[in-house]
């Protein structure tokens, strides 16, 4: 017999199997394009934020709670009325013409606005890019297995590292150059080129689905009820451990924003080499990022299980932090946000997004859009005002890293829980498929 045709090279890295190819690509061209638009516009945010004053920041971060408990509603009720090739374009261009507002002020406002403007803004973002991300990875779920999403979403998030590269790269090298507004006319451009790619997607999407029945469900609308990302969330122990998950992850990334912002504002007193500076540090996240996500996420998910691979970060927490209180020097605490936001985006994010391949299609999007943002912005606020009562106590950051330490431990516990409540959802629904009448749940 003759000996089978070569592999190619992403077979080989991915385990790609026959008509994932032209998925895949669209996949990785949406998420190239959001991540690109984020971060091109992160830069500016922090450097916002950090003109608008540190000590204003608890507040910056309430008003983003808040923002993000007014858009999950109506949000909802989009994936309620229209089906996805409607709801998700619709709402990248509401994003998008509030950058084009954005621009427009910077570009014609008087200067002693520019630090109010720079607070709406930071809180616009913050709600902007969970949103945007929460909805690829809604549909990313929504289109691949829990078998396909162990193999791929390494690589798919892998899509998303070097667009975030891209657009860091870019306001690294132009934020001395070119005005704000400018680079958020680039943002704009993006976002609609994600747009497109996620059409490309939807057009693919079906060849992938096992069941005829799955393919035409997404045609339409969701349907549901408008609060059912909220009632279903507080309805399932493994939705609400998901949502604890999250909540510790945020908690602990809060105390060492706050931190970096602190660095930055004495470390470089120019705006302009604030922005440069936020920028640089989000390269170097996400030049570490790609090669893990590249070459070991996929294997490392198929060889230790969905659990131990989510139980990483919080270890590697819990040992960042011991070391932070240890020793809390201006280059710990930047190497280790590097190595934590690294740890997150290369391996714990897309292992978390498998999570979700085993609930119901109306929870991938409304439950799941309810925990990525309200629930993620929820511990934001916990870490803030916990930072700055730390801080009010006269403590300082050796208090709140030991404060992260057992905190972390919880979140590692959480982890191991998730991986077993994971496997056995999905040994349920192979089952199921397979006639076998199988349906023990969580």
């Amino acid at each position: 017999m003759p000996d089978p045709a070569p592999r190619s090279v992403l077979a080989r890295l991915v385990g790609l199997r026959p008509g994932e190819g032209p998925v895949l690509a669209w996949a990785w061209a949406y998420i190239f394009s959001l991540l690109a638009a984020y971060y091109v516009l992160r830069p500016i945010r922090d450097q916002m934020g950090v003109a608008g004053g540190i000590e204003n920041l608890p507040w910056l971060f309430t008003a983003t709670l808040v923002g993000m408990l007014a858009l999950n509603l109506p949000f909802a009720w989009l994936v309620k009325s229209l089906p996805r090739a409607r709801f998700v374009p619709l709402t990248y261009r509401f994003f998008a013409s509030h950058i084009l507002l954005f621009a427009l002020a910077l570009y014609g406002a008087p200067p002693d606005w520019d630090v109010w403007i720079g607070r709406v803004f930071f809180v616009w973002l913050s709600i902007f890019n969970l949103f945007v991300v929460s909805i690829f990875w809604a549909t990313i779920v929504d289109v691949f297995s829990t078998s396909q999403g162990k193999r791929l979403f390494g690589f798919i998030a892998a899509g998303a590292t070097v667009g975030a590269i891209a657009g860091s790269s870019l306001t690294a090298g132009l934020a001395r150059s070119v005005p704000s507004w400018g680079l958020m006319l680039g943002a704009v451009v993006l976002l609609e080129a994600a747009v497109f790619s996620m059409r490309g997607l939807a057009r693919l999407s079906e060849r992938l689905h096992r069941v005829p029945a799955e393919a035409e469900a997404q045609a339409g609308a969701i349907g549901g009820s408008m609060y059912a990302g909220i009632t279903r969330t507080l309805a399932s122990p493994y939705l609400l451990n998901i949502a604890l998950f999250l909540l510790l992850f945020s908690v602990t990334s809060t105390f060492l924003y706050f931190e970096q912002a602190g660095i930055a504002k004495r470390s470089f007193p120019d705006r302009a080499a604030q922005t440069a500076f936020f920028a640089s540090v989000d390269l170097a996240v996400n030049v570490l990022t790609l090669g893990v996500q590249l070459f070991l996420t996929g294997r490392l998910t198929q060889a230790i299980g969905v659990g131990a691979t989510l139980a990483i970060l919080p270890a590697v927490s819990m040992l960042g932090f011991a070391a932070l209180a240890a020793s809390p020097t201006i280059w710990a605490i930047v190497a280790f946000q590097v190595l934590r936001r690294a740890g997150n985006f290369a391996i714990s994010r897309p292992v978390r997004e498998v999570l979700f391949t085993v609930v119901p299609r109306e929870d991938r999007y409304k439950a799941k859009s309810f925990i990525d943002t309200v629930v993620y912005r929820l511990g934001d606020q916990v870490g803030a005002w916990s930072f700055a009562g730390i801080g009010a106590l006269g403590l300082g950051s050796t208090a709140a890293a030991l404060v992260a330490v057992p905190l972390s431990a919880a979140w590692l516990v959480n982890s191991l829980w998730l991986g077993r409540a994971q496997a056995k959802r999905d040994r349920a629904a192979e089952a199921e498929r397979a006639g076998t009448g199988y349906a023990e749940g969580i």
